[in-house]
C-alpha cells in the first residue's frame, strides 16, 4: 500500500465545497477529501486565500489527468508532487 496524495487546487472556499461533493459522486472515494485554506504567501486577508483538497489515493486508483480536468471545472488544478 503506498502514500498517493493528490491535492486540488480551488480559488475559493465555496467552490472547494462543492467540487469536494462532487469528487465522492464522480470518482466514488473511500473516504471524504480533507479540505485546507492556504493563505497565500504575505497576504492575510481571507480573500486571497486558495483552498485545497487533500486526496489520499493508495490503491494509485485515480487518473492524475482526469483529476487535473475535474479540478477545471471549478477554476482550479491539480498539484504536482
Amino acid at each position: 500500500m503506498s502514500d498517493v496524495r493528490h491535492v486540488l487546487v480551488l480559488p475559493d472556499r465555496d467552490a472547494a465545497e462543492e467540487a469536494a461533493e462532487a469528487l465522492g459522486d464522480r470518482f466514488a472515494l473511500h473516504e471524504e477529501p480533507q479540505l485546507v485554506r492556504d493563505a497565500l504567501a504575505g497576504e492575510d486577508d481571507a480573500e486571497d486565500a486558495q483552498w485545497l483538497l487533500v486526496l489520499t489515493d493508495p490503491d494509485e486508483r485515480l487518473d492524475p489527468k482526469e483529476l487535473d480536468e475535474f479540478a477545471g471545472e471549478w477554476d482550479g488544478w491539480r498539484e504536482e508532487p
